[in-house]
Parts: C-alpha cells; sequence; structure tokens
C-alpha cells in the first residue's frame, strides 16, 4: 500500500533521533565584576536568594565574612543556571538539575555545618551529594513567614531601640543558646571570638534592636538581611520572665512599623516544631509562606564542630 509506504517515510524524516553532544555546565568562583549579574539572577526571593543578595549586599561576592565561596554554575553559552554559597554553610540557588548535581560533586570537598533551602531544592541536591558527603545529624523544618502591610496596631509604648556595644555580652548569651536549641553546637564553645565579632558587626551595622527596662532585657530581635523589598529577621526572643504578659506583641508590632516603613516585606523561618514561637508570629500578623529544611551536617572524621 503506497499510501501507508509513504506515511511511514514522512513520520521517519518528521522524527530524527538527536545524537547532539550537550557539554555540562562550569562552575567557578564569581568574582567582584559579577555582581549586578548574580544579583539579577537572584532577584525571585525565596529564603535562599534573600540570604545570599544579603551577603553580597554587606560583604562583597568576594569575602571572608562570608564564611565560604560563591560559585556560579554557567552552560556553553556562558549563562547562569545557578549559584552557590559553599563553605560553612551551603546555601543553593540552581535551576536545573545539572547545577545541582555539579554543586554537590563540589561541595562534597568541603567541610559544612548546615545545608539551608526549601524542600523540593534540598532533596534534589542532597539525592546529588549524600553519596560523597557528610552525613546529616540533625534535619529540621522550617515555617517561612511574612508580614506586610497592614500592621496591627498595639497599644503601649515600648522602649526598644538599636542595640550597643554595651549590649554585645548579654546578646551574645542569648543567641548563642538559641543557636544551641536549633544546631545542638553552642557557637560560644566552638568559636567564641568570631560569634563574637560576627555579632558586634551586626550591632554596628544598626541590625540588632533591644527594648531593656532598668538594666533587664525584655526583648530583641537580629536582621540578618536587608535587601530591595525585604527584611529578614532573626533570633526573637522574649525574655521567660517576662513572657505572657503582652510585651513580645507590642514589640514586634513597634518593630514591624519600624522596619515596614522602608520595606515591603519582613520574613523569618520558625521550626515546625515550636509551636509556642508559631502561634507568636502568627498572632502578630505572619503568614506562612513555604516551608524549608535545614540539615546540620556531621563533622567529617577527625574534626569537631
Amino acid at each position: 500500500m503506497p499510501h501507508s509506504a509513504s506515511l511511514e517515510k514522512a513520520v521517519a524524516v518528521e522524527t530524527p533521533i538527536s545524537t547532539a553532544y550537550v557539554p555540562p555546565p562550569s562552575v567557578q568562583p564569581l568574582a567582584a565584576a559579577h555582581t549586578q549579574e548574580v544579583l539579577a539572577f537572584l532577584a525571585p526571593r525565596s529564603v535562599d536568594t534573600i540570604f545570599l543578595c544579603g551577603l553580597i549586599n554587606d560583604n562583597g561576592i568576594e569575602s571572608p565574612l562570608n564564611r565560604g565561596t560563591l560559585y556560579g554554575c554557567r552552560d556553553a553559552d556562558g549563562q547562569l543556571e545557578g549559584v552557590a554559597l559553599i563553605g560553612h554553610a551551603m546555601v543553593v540557588e540552581a535551576r536545573t538539575d545539572r547545577a545541582s548535581a555539579a554543586f554537590a560533586r563540589l561541595a562534597r570537598e568541603v567541610r559544612a555545618h548546615l545545608i539551608l533551602g526549601d524542600q523540593e531544592k534540598i532533596e534534589n541536591f542532597w539525592a546529588h551529594y549524600e553519596q560523597g558527603g557528610q552525613q546529616p545529624r540533625r534535619i529540621c523544618r522550617e515555617l517561612f513567614l511574612e508580614l506586610r502591610w497592614p500592621v496591627e496596631t498595639v497599644a503601649g509604648a515600648t522602649g526598644l531601640r538599636p542595640a550597643t556595644v554595651d549590649d554585645l555580652e548579654e546578646l551574645a548569651v542569648i543567641n548563642a543558646a538559641m543557636a544551641c536549641e536549633e544546631s545542638g553546637v553552642n557557637p560560644l564553645e566552638v568559636d567564641p571570638e568570631g560569634f563574637r565579632a560576627r555579632l558586634a558587626r551586626r550591632i554596628e551595622m544598626g541590625r540588632v534592636w533591644v527594648w531593656t527596662e532598668g538594666g533587664r532585657l525584655i526583648f530583641k530581635a537580629d536582621i540578618m538581611a536587608e535587601v530591595p523589598g525585604y527584611i529578614y529577621l532573626e533570633a526573637v526572643y522574649v525574655s521567660p520572665g517576662e513572657r505572657r504578659k503582652g510585651y513580645g506583641r507590642r514589640a514586634m508590632s513597634e518593630l514591624a512599623q519600624l522596619l515596614l516603613a522602608r520595606t515591603a516585606t519582613l520574613c523569618l523561618l520558625v521550626n515546625e516544631q515550636n509551636k509556642d514561637a508559631q502561634a507568636f508570629f502568627f498572632n502578630a500578623g505572619y503568614k506562612l509562606r513555604a516551608c524549608y529544611d535545614t540539615i546540620f551536617l556531621q563533622p567529617k572524621a577527625g574534626e569537631s564542630n
């Protein structure tokens, strides 16, 4: 039947088998010259991109203050497929599976403390990383919360103010205890000088807010990163003896009004297991936006956290 034969021939012509070689992506350290390109790539906002943009805005792309190296993954045409911080913390923004795999291969050679990212990206990265990388010692599910206008006004003035260097020691103890509760490692025991130096710099930048009365600390909150449109809060704390008195809600309301005067969104992470903290932030008006995973890693042989 010639008609059928012609059809088969046509189909064969229209569906050739492609054997074109696709070169693997290249991963190289980023440099200051790449700053604008990288910030544009990271523009869609998530915890990962806010964290990375915050580091770049504060420290630049090449800085020991980043506690790691920023890498770019590029395709054969030189276009970015991913950006990653690989060092003490690993934060990976990969837009393709092969970029995630390339970063994972590189990350296996580095001693890291934690990996942070949204659930899907972390699962993809971990599938490539786990064969030759460090093993997890603790995995935390985090809820990503956001607050935008309007903000509830809570009656009652507070003594909210930027922290000063005089507050450093008390804040260091509090922040270290909060970090230890989350990670199982007390930074004042493993890196006391570096931990105090990083907190002192944050205070000098006006990134820590406190409320004290009669020499007693009632409330504190840190700004971890500030990028266009977002301020990322962490280490929000109300003194145990002052809880359930409405002080935290008043302080969070006042802080929100101060900060939302210069940005569109406040955001933070809260541990999925910490129901009291979740209730506190939901009562302050924060809304759930996404879920993230933080994987705290086992030290490699012969090393300690």
